[in-house]
């Protein structure tokens, strides 16, 4: 059992918000394909995610909202990290939500509520939440800054906020080598970028929490690598289907294209074959006065 609210001033909006780039509707992969990349995503390094999450402070027992909450594979893993917490978590595409209501739909209502609204204004009291949780959201974002700040409303003085997300200039590497890749992802954080979202938001992390009040700011990376965690999830990151778009669009070239072709025939089938993806870590504190 579980507890969903939508308010009336986001009904109009509930799809997605004009606000962000991403949208499972519009994703590139099928949406079959878009939701298994997005699980093996959230799973195959979630020990290490966690582990900076209690370093930064998250603690059992304590009150969590998890933003950008997707199809509720990382809300799967905080539930059963925090046995003792209440656990919200927040979306405002619908169509992923429901996905995370019925795969958690034996959870209590005490445990966990479901909330679909926009990160810019949610639906949810001043001083509310010990802990909130923001991962592979800030990079959607055409305002992070106003959302950094909704987040500091909702969080009780002396709470604290976790972003995981990524810096294409600090990407990670792949072998065998692709000679292209920087350029290519490079191109793609343009192409982005002119599209309103941000794909080298990592490194602006620690002004972007400072410059919204925080304190204590700290920033870390988790590493993910493919010889410790299997190849398996690599795969589904490297899909090419993830790169025809831009390929078709003139963002990057057929050579370039032809580079990550060799790569993601190599990951599937090469015995030599291995990746490395480095996903940035922030956190900041709401000051107690």
């Amino acid at each position: 059992m579980y507890v969903f609210i939508i308010s009336q001033k986001n009904r109009r909006e509930y799809m997605s918000d004009p606000r962000s780039t991403y949208s499972i509707q519009t994703a590139v992969l099928s949406l079959q394909e878009e939701l298994e990349r997005l699980k093996m995503q959230a799973v195959m390094g979630w020990s290490k995610e966690f582990r900076n999450l209690e370093w930064y402070g998250l603690k059992n027992g304590m009150r969590v909202l998890e933003v950008g909450s997707g199809p509720g594979y990382i809300t799967e893993q905080l539930l059963n990290n925090l046995p003792d917490s209440e656990l919200t978590s927040l979306e405002i595409d619908r169509s992923l939500q429901a996905q995370a209501k019925e795969r958690l739909k034996d959870i209590p209502s005490k445990r966990l509520q479901f909330v679909e609204s926009s990160i810019y204004q949610m639906d949810l009291p001043d001083d509310s939440f010990d802990f909130v949780v923001a991962r592979l959201i800030f990079l959607h974002l055409n305002n992070p800054d106003e959302a950094a700040q909704e987040i500091y409303r909702v969080l009780k003085p002396g709470g604290r906020l976790a972003i995981i997300d990524v810096d294409d200039g600090v990407f990670g590497a792949v072998n065998p080598d692709v000679p292209a890749l920087h350029t290519v992802l490079m191109k793609i954080s343009d192409y982005v970028a002119q599209h309103g979202g941000n794909r080298l938001i990592g490194r602006s992390l620690p002004r972007l929490l400072s410059e919204s009040g925080y304190i204590d700011v700290d920033i870390d990376s988790v590493l993910q690598h493919s010889d410790l965690l299997g190849i398996e999830g690599f795969k589904h990151q490297f899909n090419l289907n993830r790169f025809v778009h831009f390929a078709e669009k003139g963002v990057i070239s057929s050579e370039e294209f032809a580079q990550l072709q060799q790569a993601s025939e190599a990951i599937n089938h090469s015995p030599e074959a291995y990746a490395m993806m480095n996903f940035i870590t922030a956190c900041g504190t709401k000051p107690l006065t």
